[in-house]
């Protein structure tokens, strides 16, 4: 993709982020062929003394053995002579299907031609792929701006915070909380990180924390794409919970 990152209107950009959760509340809860399954998968994650039992929270980054609880969204909504507004929406709750359907319904109405980009924090390792897996495995349909198989690379619309970071080094991982404190945005990180995300799910069944702190995320992400367009970024009150 020929890439002029000032060229794209921003309107055109959905800005994403989402909470993922084991499947199961505990270990001794995963039905035995998966837990066999899980045994082999997580060998990449061991230490010497760490066993497959206490690894399993960490089964959410894994599309096979998690799921997604919220899909956070960002726009921007360009009328004529008006400032540019923010618009945010979350999808969340235990049943994942109709997070997916809900979500991808938004995505093929409003952001799904040749003109459209999705962008996220570290989207292209983790968020595009397991929104798309998960919803194979439930049976939807790929809207054409998710769907990558087949296509080149400069077909694809795809748009991460982490990789435009990079500038071709790819020896390390910045986090978006690094990001924005050197380049002073809000942070993100107030309340709850990502570690705790399971345990505010399985444990506390804490919606309004979870989707707060992926609002607050994917705002990140929106607004640190603007200061990497060296463009001012977006004033409070310019931005809209939508219910």
């Amino acid at each position: 993709m020929d890439l002029q990152l000032q060229a794209i209107d921003i309107s055109n950009i959905l800005f994403l982020d989402i909470e993922t959760v084991p499947q199961y509340a505990a270990y001794i809860q995963v039905p035995e062929k998966e837990r066999r399954l899980w045994e082999v998968k997580s060998k990449r994650l061991q230490t010497s003394t760490e066993r497959p039992s206490e690894l399993y929270k960490k089964a959410g980054i894994f599309a096979e053995f998690g799921k997604i609880i919220c899909i956070s969204v960002a726009y921007v909504v360009s009328k004529k002579n008006q400032p540019l507004a923010v618009r945010v929406r979350s999808f969340y709750g235990d049943n994942e299907r109709e997070i997916l359907e809900q979500f991808l319904q938004l995505l093929a109405k409003h952001f799904n031609t040749t003109k459209h980009y999705m962008c996220a924090h570290n989207g292209i390792e983790f968020d595009f792929p397991f929104i798309a897996r998960r919803a194979l495995i439930h049976g939807l349909a790929l809207p054409k701006t998710l769907d990558t198989r087949g296509k080149r690379p400069w077909e694809i619309r795809h748009l991460d915070t982490l990789d435009l970071w990079r500038f071709g080094d790819y020896k390390n991982y910045t986090s978006l909380e690094l990001l924005t404190h050197i380049f002073e945005i809000p942070t993100p990180k107030d309340d709850i990180d990502g570690s705790m995300i399971c345990d505010v799910y399985w444990k506390q069944h804490d919606f309004q924390r979870i989707v707060e702190y992926c609002q607050k995320d994917v705002l990140a992400v929106m607004q640190l794409l603007r200061k990497y367009r060296n463009e001012p970024l977006f004033e409070q009150q310019s931005i809209t919970i939508v219910s």
